[in-house]
């Protein structure tokens, strides 16, 4: 799939903007500061309701305006000339208006999956040198563009989590031995919520770490000439010995975790807040023998983020889809032997959308379209 037309009203810096695109290599050049990235950002959104540079919408919106509209006709694929409208009337303090083919949908989380989107920018450093909540998200957002459906999962997760730790905080510093009280028994209920909503989650990661991580480990191959070997490691308080036998993963992950809500229920009540879960997760990185978070090098760390996203948009075509690859802002912190091994990985894309504030940056890609932008104007040199 590939972006044909996207319009702009009030996002950003752009009062109103509209172009076309087509399938290949688009490259956006301009100074910092002058609405590049808004574009890609924009693109971004439509597919994913969130942006990798803010997570609140009002700095989305144009300053003096109400709301911003975000619009893309998207092609189904070079051979296939079908075409769908996606709409996004993005509001501050209020939920967001989505439309698809000018239909108004009932939830705006369910224009998600129409069109795919692998973004890497500057920022996804923090995958490798960041908290565990930068990797979790990095799984997440890979997660959810395999299965769309697992936003609404995410979000049913952030509500039981929301409610069962108001309900320790509630039973903090009382008996920890089971009462058998109205608490005990709607800490029950949410026990069970959790487990099952983290399962489902939890299987998801699993496996999409499984998946991407060869793939990514082949991107790293290419990028880096030397120490070029990497691996992945899922860390949780849950023992996950003999799961891959398992008949069914699912109720099985289920039964660990609320036998890990079990062992750690005096703990969690003592601090008021849930110990157990995908929320407190992370995705251990190795680079050889050693983790990278403190032992790799600035470059290390950058080709290593730049891989793990390589090989999700890899995995993702694996399985069918053709996503759209930003790469925002990517090659300025590439030496020209990487600048080079990026290009020729991404060569074959179905649509990539390049940013830069130095077009000498950027290597030439046969039939790439280039936009200069300026001061929220987007031409063509």
């Amino acid at each position: 799939m590939f972006v044909t037309e996207l319009s702009l009203v009030d996002f950003r810096n752009y009062r109103e903007a509209s172009l076309d695109l087509t399938a290949g290599v688009t490259v956006f050049v301009g100074a910092n500061g002058q609405g590049k990235t808004n574009l890609v950002e924009a693109v971004e959104y439509l597919s994913t309701m969130s942006s990798h540079r803010v997570s609140a919408t009002a700095p989305l919106i144009r300053a003096g305006a109400e709301t911003a509209v975000v619009r893309a006709k998207v092609q189904a694929g070079r051979e296939d000339p079908r075409l769908i409208t996606l709409e996004l009337e993005i509001a501050n303090g209020r939920s967001n208006v989505a439309r698809l083919n000018r239909a108004p949908l009932s939830r705006p989380r369910d224009l998600i999956g129409a069109l795919r989107t692998v973004v890497f920018s500057p920022m996804d450093l923090a995958i490798v040198r960041g908290d565990p909540s930068d990797r979790r998200a990095w799984l997440d957002s890979l997660v959810t563009t395999r299965w769309p459906r697992m936003v609404g999962v995410r979000q049913d997760l952030d509500r039981v989590l929301k409610q069962r730790n108001a309900l320790l905080k509630a039973m903090a510093g009382r008996s920890f031995k089971p009462s058998g009280g109205d608490e005990e028994t709607t800490l029950a209920v949410w026990n069970d919520q959790l487990a099952a909503i983290g399962a489902e989650l939890l299987h998801a990661r699993l496996d999409t770490l499984a998946d991407v991580t060869p793939h990514a480990q082949r991107a790293y191959e290419t990028i880096a000439p030397v120490n070029n070997q990497i691996s992945t490691s899922y860390k949780t308080v849950l023992d996950l010995d003999g799961l891959a036998g398992a008949a069914d993963v699912r109720g099985e992950l289920q039964r660990r975790l609320l036998d890990a809500m079990e062992r750690l229920r005096r703990d969690e009540i003592a601090r008021g807040v849930t110990l157990v879960g995908p929320q407190r997760d992370d995705v251990e990185l190795f680079i050889g023998p050693l983790p990278a978070k403190g032992y790799a090098s600035h470059g290390e760390s950058w080709s290593l983020a730049l891989a793990l996203r390589l090989g999700g948009y890899t995995l993702v075509r694996a399985d069918g889809v053709e996503p759209v690859l930003v790469l925002d802002d990517v090659f300025a912190e590439l030496d020209v032997s990487r600048r080079e091994r990026l290009a020729a990985a991404i060569a074959d894309a179905e649509q990539v959308l390049i940013t830069a504030a130095v077009g000498a940056d950027v290597p030439d890609f046969p039939a790439e379209r280039r936009f200069t932008v300026d001061a929220g104007t987007v031409s063509a040199p």
